[in-house]
């Protein structure tokens, strides 16, 4: 009787036992989970902020769409314009015989200049800082030249502001491909730490390509 006792007692500590290890190992799963759980959180921000950034990243693309366009017109617009100067300037090679003008002819000189000038100007082929220039007669400005070798002077003018709105225009293509750069890199980040943050909550991960803004162009050399 008393080792059917003795052995009733060890089998029921030895359960307990049992019991207390199962518990044990129990509780940090089921902590484990409790856990995992509200990572969805951090997903649904992540991903919302990816959203964001892929707004952000394709108006940054459109933006540096239209300064490649920028530059291809500022560019078209010197070509016409270094085009019209030589042709001038070629006209204007055959020498002219030196006389004696008289007041009322220099006096029409000195209009023709400012006309065509001001005609220039209001076509936006010169700034108003070259305008001031020509009105003051400062440089090589002088009103008593001959008409055609004011229009050949002029047009000179008109490249240099022509080709000086094409340097402009492709730093503004290279500042608006920098900027592209960056939007693309920040969603490329933002969507990695979404598919991270999934994989390791075990959902289904879903990642759509971004495109890699390309290199812009390089600047066209200007022969002047």
């Amino acid at each position: 009787m008393f080792i059917v006792e003795t052995a009733i007692t060890i089998w029921m500590v030895l359960l307990v036992a049992v019991a207390a290890v199962t518990a044990f190992f129990a509780v940090p799963r089921r902590s484990a989970r409790a856990v995992a759980l509200p990572a969805a959180v951090p997903i649904d921000e992540r991903a919302l902020a990816a959203e964001r950034a892929a707004e952000v990243s394709r108006r940054r693309r459109d933006d540096w769409v239209r300064a490649q366009e920028r530059v291809d017109a500022t560019w078209a617009e010197f070509d016409a314009a270094d085009r019209e100067a030589r042709r001038v300037t070629a006209a204007a090679a055959f020498p002219i015989l030196k006389q004696r003008r008289t007041r009322a002819e220099l006096a029409d000189r000195e209009r023709n200049l400012h006309r065509i000038a001001t005609a220039a100007c209001r076509r936006r082929e010169l700034s108003i800082a070259q305008l001031n220039e020509v009105l003051a007669h400062r440089g090589m400005w002088n009103p008593r030249r001959h008409p055609v070798a004011q229009e050949a002077a002029v047009r000179a003018a008109v490249r240099e502001h022509r080709f000086a709105a094409y340097r402009a225009a492709t730093e503004l293509e290279r500042q608006a491909w920098q900027e592209a750069e960056r939007a693309a890199a920040t969603l490329r980040k933002l969507r990695a730490e979404v598919v991270t943050v999934r994989a390791q909550a075990g959902r289904d991960v879903r990642c759509q390509q971004q495109w890699t803004p390309a290199r812009p162009a390089k600047a066209r050399l200007a022969v002047r």
